[in-house]
Protein backbone atom coordinates (compact mmCIF):
# COMPACT_ATOMS: atom_id res chain seq x y z
CA UNK A 1 0.00 0.00 0.00
CA UNK A 2 2.53 2.17 0.90
CA UNK A 3 4.73 1.68 -2.49
CA UNK A 4 0.87 2.35 -4.43
CA UNK A 5 1.25 5.51 -2.56
CA UNK A 6 4.81 6.34 -2.89
CA UNK A 7 4.25 5.70 -6.92
CA UNK A 8 0.90 7.76 -7.06
CA UNK A 9 2.61 11.00 -5.43
CA UNK A 10 5.60 10.60 -8.04
CA UNK A 11 3.18 10.55 -10.99
CA UNK A 12 1.11 13.62 -9.86
CA UNK A 13 4.41 15.06 -9.05
CA UNK A 14 5.69 14.29 -12.31
CA UNK A 15 3.99 17.11 -14.66
CA UNK A 16 5.76 19.91 -12.14
CA UNK A 17 8.64 18.00 -12.45
CA UNK A 18 8.37 18.45 -16.12
CA UNK A 19 7.66 21.70 -16.47
CA UNK A 20 10.42 22.83 -14.30
CA UNK A 21 12.58 20.93 -16.72
CA UNK A 22 10.97 22.68 -19.55
CA UNK A 23 10.99 26.24 -18.73
CA UNK A 24 13.98 26.42 -15.98
CA UNK A 25 16.28 23.78 -16.22
CA UNK A 26 16.27 23.85 -20.09
CA UNK A 27 16.99 27.88 -20.48
CA UNK A 28 19.80 27.76 -17.92
CA UNK A 29 21.43 25.12 -19.75
CA UNK A 30 21.07 27.40 -23.15
CA UNK A 31 22.48 30.48 -21.33
CA UNK A 32 25.33 28.45 -20.41
CA UNK A 33 26.16 26.53 -23.77
CA UNK A 34 25.59 30.12 -25.48
CA UNK A 35 27.90 31.82 -23.10
CA UNK A 36 30.95 29.48 -23.42
CA UNK A 37 30.69 29.40 -27.27
CA UNK A 38 31.20 31.90 -29.98
CA UNK A 39 28.81 31.98 -33.22
CA UNK A 40 30.05 28.95 -34.89
CA UNK A 41 29.69 27.17 -31.59
CA UNK A 42 33.14 26.36 -30.53
CA UNK A 43 34.16 26.56 -27.06
CA UNK A 44 35.55 29.63 -26.30
CA UNK A 45 36.20 32.21 -22.87
CA UNK A 46 35.75 35.31 -25.16
CA UNK A 47 32.64 36.19 -23.89
CA UNK A 48 33.60 35.83 -20.29
CA UNK A 49 36.61 37.79 -20.81
CA UNK A 50 34.59 40.98 -22.16
CA UNK A 51 32.35 41.31 -19.22
CA UNK A 52 35.39 43.14 -17.22
CA UNK A 53 34.25 46.20 -20.18
CA UNK A 54 30.85 46.12 -18.16
CA UNK A 55 32.22 46.11 -14.69
CA UNK A 56 31.24 49.80 -14.23
CA UNK A 57 27.40 49.23 -15.83
CA UNK A 58 26.84 46.32 -12.96
CA UNK A 59 27.72 48.33 -10.34
CA UNK A 60 25.43 51.23 -11.03
CA UNK A 61 22.90 48.28 -11.49
CA UNK A 62 23.52 47.28 -8.25
CA UNK A 63 23.85 50.92 -6.33
CA UNK A 64 20.10 51.58 -8.30
CA UNK A 65 18.92 48.39 -7.42
CA UNK A 66 19.96 49.06 -3.57
CA UNK A 67 18.82 51.94 -3.66
CA UNK A 68 15.45 51.39 -5.08
CA UNK A 69 15.41 48.02 -2.52
CA UNK A 70 16.21 50.71 0.53
CA UNK A 71 13.76 53.31 -0.52
CA UNK A 72 10.95 50.55 -0.90
CA UNK A 73 11.63 49.16 2.91
CA UNK A 74 11.41 52.66 4.32
CA UNK A 75 8.42 53.53 3.32
CA UNK A 76 6.82 49.67 3.21
CA UNK A 77 7.53 48.86 6.63
CA UNK A 78 5.84 51.87 8.45
CA UNK A 79 2.95 51.30 6.27
CA UNK A 80 2.62 47.92 6.85
CA UNK A 81 2.36 48.31 10.76
CA UNK A 82 0.57 51.30 10.69
CA UNK A 83 -2.05 48.89 8.26
CA UNK A 84 -2.38 46.17 10.88
CA UNK A 85 -3.62 48.82 13.68
CA UNK A 86 -6.94 49.53 11.54
CA UNK A 87 -10.11 47.41 11.35
CA UNK A 88 -10.15 44.20 9.09
CA UNK A 89 -12.35 46.39 6.58
CA UNK A 90 -10.07 49.09 6.30
CA UNK A 91 -7.07 46.66 5.74
CA UNK A 92 -9.13 45.05 2.92
CA UNK A 93 -9.39 48.48 1.21
CA UNK A 94 -6.09 49.84 1.68
CA UNK A 95 -4.49 46.50 0.36
CA UNK A 96 -7.08 46.73 -2.79
CA UNK A 97 -5.59 50.30 -3.20
CA UNK A 98 -1.69 49.02 -2.82
CA UNK A 99 -2.99 46.21 -5.69
CA UNK A 100 -4.65 48.18 -8.03
CA UNK A 101 -1.57 49.39 -9.90
CA UNK A 102 -0.34 46.03 -10.14
CA UNK A 103 -3.31 45.28 -12.10
CA UNK A 104 -1.95 47.68 -15.10
CA UNK A 105 0.86 46.57 -17.54
CA UNK A 106 4.09 47.86 -16.24
CA UNK A 107 4.71 50.19 -19.61
CA UNK A 108 1.48 51.89 -19.13
CA UNK A 109 2.50 52.64 -15.54
CA UNK A 110 6.13 53.82 -17.24
CA UNK A 111 4.72 55.92 -19.78
CA UNK A 112 2.29 57.84 -17.02
CA UNK A 113 5.24 58.71 -15.07
CA UNK A 114 7.17 60.22 -18.02
CA UNK A 115 4.05 62.42 -18.86
CA UNK A 116 4.05 63.61 -14.88
CA UNK A 117 7.84 64.19 -14.77
CA UNK A 118 8.52 65.97 -18.57
CA UNK A 119 9.33 69.65 -18.75
CA UNK A 120 5.66 70.31 -19.49
CA UNK A 121 4.29 67.63 -17.18
CA UNK A 122 2.33 68.05 -14.35
CA UNK A 123 4.85 67.95 -11.60
CA UNK A 124 6.39 70.95 -12.87
CA UNK A 125 3.54 72.77 -13.26
CA UNK A 126 2.76 72.53 -9.69
CA UNK A 127 5.82 73.57 -8.66
CA UNK A 128 6.54 76.01 -11.07
CA UNK A 129 3.34 77.79 -8.92
CA UNK A 130 6.43 77.98 -5.74
CA UNK A 131 8.48 79.12 -8.73
CA UNK A 132 10.53 75.40 -8.02
CA UNK A 133 9.91 74.86 -11.31
CA UNK A 134 12.80 72.54 -13.60
CA UNK A 135 13.92 74.19 -16.96
CA UNK A 136 14.00 70.85 -18.61
CA UNK A 137 12.19 68.94 -15.85
CA UNK A 138 12.77 65.20 -13.91
CA UNK A 139 13.04 63.17 -17.15
CA UNK A 140 15.97 61.57 -18.08
CA UNK A 141 18.07 61.35 -14.88
CA UNK A 142 19.38 58.93 -12.43
CA UNK A 143 16.46 60.40 -9.99
CA UNK A 144 13.68 59.55 -12.30
CA UNK A 145 14.94 55.65 -12.93
CA UNK A 146 15.04 55.06 -9.20
CA UNK A 147 11.29 56.59 -8.75
CA UNK A 148 10.35 54.72 -11.62
CA UNK A 149 11.77 51.43 -9.48
CA UNK A 150 10.12 52.91 -6.34
CA UNK A 151 6.33 53.04 -7.82
CA UNK A 152 7.05 50.08 -9.65
CA UNK A 153 7.93 47.29 -7.43
CA UNK A 154 6.97 48.84 -3.81
CA UNK A 155 3.51 46.66 -3.68
CA UNK A 156 6.34 43.68 -3.70
CA UNK A 157 7.30 45.33 -0.48
CA UNK A 158 4.08 45.93 1.40
CA UNK A 159 2.26 42.32 0.89
CA UNK A 160 5.35 40.25 2.18
CA UNK A 161 6.03 42.54 5.23
CA UNK A 162 2.50 43.32 5.73
CA UNK A 163 1.03 39.50 5.38
CA UNK A 164 3.75 38.23 8.39
CA UNK A 165 2.82 41.33 10.24
CA UNK A 166 -0.86 40.43 10.16
CA UNK A 167 -0.56 37.02 11.31
CA UNK A 168 1.39 37.57 13.99
CA UNK A 169 0.49 36.61 18.09
CA UNK A 170 -0.97 39.70 19.55
CA UNK A 171 -0.51 37.73 23.14
CA UNK A 172 3.40 37.78 22.42
CA UNK A 173 2.74 42.30 21.92
CA UNK A 174 0.83 42.07 25.33
CA UNK A 175 3.28 40.28 27.18
CA UNK A 176 6.05 42.61 26.23
CA UNK A 177 4.11 45.75 27.60
CA UNK A 178 3.21 44.02 30.26
CA UNK A 179 6.82 43.35 31.10
CA UNK A 180 7.44 46.92 31.01
CA UNK A 181 8.15 47.33 26.81
CA UNK A 182 6.65 50.69 25.42
CA UNK A 183 5.49 50.79 21.87
CA UNK A 184 8.65 51.60 20.19
CA UNK A 185 10.78 48.72 22.64
CA UNK A 186 7.61 46.58 21.23
CA UNK A 187 8.70 47.23 17.85
CA UNK A 188 12.26 46.98 18.25
CA UNK A 189 12.46 43.93 19.81
CA UNK A 190 9.40 41.85 19.21
CA UNK A 191 7.83 42.73 15.63
CA UNK A 192 10.78 43.25 13.99
CA UNK A 193 12.31 39.86 14.41
CA UNK A 194 9.13 38.00 13.94
CA UNK A 195 8.89 40.28 10.69
CA UNK A 196 12.24 39.67 9.37
CA UNK A 197 11.33 36.76 6.73
CA UNK A 198 8.75 38.75 5.35
CA UNK A 199 11.28 41.74 5.43
CA UNK A 200 14.21 39.33 3.56
CA UNK A 201 10.91 38.37 1.26
CA UNK A 202 10.42 41.87 0.14
CA UNK A 203 13.84 42.69 -0.33
CA UNK A 204 14.20 39.96 -2.89
CA UNK A 205 11.15 40.55 -4.69
CA UNK A 206 12.06 44.64 -5.33
CA UNK A 207 15.95 43.78 -5.81
CA UNK A 208 15.66 40.99 -8.07
CA UNK A 209 14.01 43.01 -10.88
CA UNK A 210 15.48 46.13 -10.02
CA UNK A 211 18.81 45.06 -10.70
CA UNK A 212 17.68 43.51 -14.12
CA UNK A 213 15.31 46.00 -15.36
CA UNK A 214 15.76 47.60 -18.23
CA UNK A 215 12.45 48.87 -19.76
CA UNK A 216 12.48 51.76 -17.01
CA UNK A 217 15.74 52.87 -17.26
CA UNK A 218 15.28 53.49 -21.39
CA UNK A 219 12.38 55.46 -20.98
CA UNK A 220 12.57 57.32 -17.66
CA UNK A 221 16.42 57.63 -18.19
CA UNK A 222 16.46 58.80 -21.61
CA UNK A 223 18.93 56.00 -22.51
CA UNK A 224 21.41 57.87 -20.64
CA UNK A 225 22.20 55.20 -17.75
CA UNK A 226 22.78 52.34 -19.37
CA UNK A 227 21.79 49.16 -16.90
CA UNK A 228 23.02 45.81 -17.19
CA UNK A 229 19.48 44.96 -18.03
CA UNK A 230 19.37 47.47 -21.33
CA UNK A 231 23.15 45.89 -21.75
CA UNK A 232 21.32 42.43 -22.31
CA UNK A 233 18.65 43.53 -24.48
CA UNK A 234 20.70 45.25 -26.79
CA UNK A 235 23.21 42.24 -27.22
CA UNK A 236 20.28 40.50 -27.90
CA UNK A 237 17.65 42.57 -30.03
CA UNK A 238 20.80 45.43 -31.74
CA UNK A 239 23.80 43.79 -31.98
CA UNK A 240 22.45 40.23 -32.49
CA UNK A 241 25.48 38.76 -30.32
CA UNK A 242 23.48 36.30 -28.06
CA UNK A 243 26.84 34.61 -26.85
CA UNK A 244 27.64 38.08 -25.54
CA UNK A 245 24.16 38.22 -24.00
CA UNK A 246 24.44 35.49 -22.63
CA UNK A 247 27.64 35.57 -20.73
CA UNK A 248 26.04 38.73 -19.19
CA UNK A 249 22.80 37.38 -18.23
CA UNK A 250 24.88 34.60 -16.39
CA UNK A 251 26.97 36.76 -14.25
CA UNK A 252 23.79 38.79 -13.56
CA UNK A 253 21.68 35.19 -12.24
CA UNK A 254 24.64 34.48 -10.50
CA UNK A 255 24.86 37.75 -8.57
CA UNK A 256 21.34 37.52 -8.10
CA UNK A 257 21.15 33.77 -6.65
CA UNK A 258 24.27 34.99 -4.37
CA UNK A 259 22.14 37.93 -3.20
CA UNK A 260 19.14 35.84 -2.53
CA UNK A 261 21.70 33.10 -0.35
CA UNK A 262 22.80 35.91 1.45
CA UNK A 263 19.32 37.72 2.27
CA UNK A 264 17.67 33.87 3.01
CA UNK A 265 20.80 33.36 5.26
CA UNK A 266 19.88 36.20 7.52
CA UNK A 267 16.12 34.81 7.25
CA UNK A 268 17.40 31.45 8.58
CA UNK A 269 19.10 32.71 11.35
CA UNK A 270 16.21 34.96 12.79
CA UNK A 271 13.26 33.32 12.49
CA UNK A 272 11.62 33.99 15.76
CA UNK A 273 11.44 37.00 17.76
CA UNK A 274 11.70 37.36 21.67
CA UNK A 275 12.10 40.18 24.31
CA UNK A 276 15.20 40.95 25.04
Amino acid sequence: MKQKTSLISKLLAAPHLLWSAIFIVVPLFVVVYYAFTNADGAFTMENIYQLKDYIPTFLLSLWYGLLSTVICLIIAYPFAYFLTQFSNNSQRIMMLLVMLPMWMNLLIRTYSWMLILERNGILNKVLDIFGLASENGFLNSGSAVVLGMVYNYLPYMILPIYTIMAKLDSSVVSAAQDLGCNRLQVLRRVIFPLSLPGVVSGITMVFVPSVSTFYISQKLGGGSFLLIGDAIESQFQSANNFNLGASLSLLLMVLILISMAIMNKFADDDTGGAIV
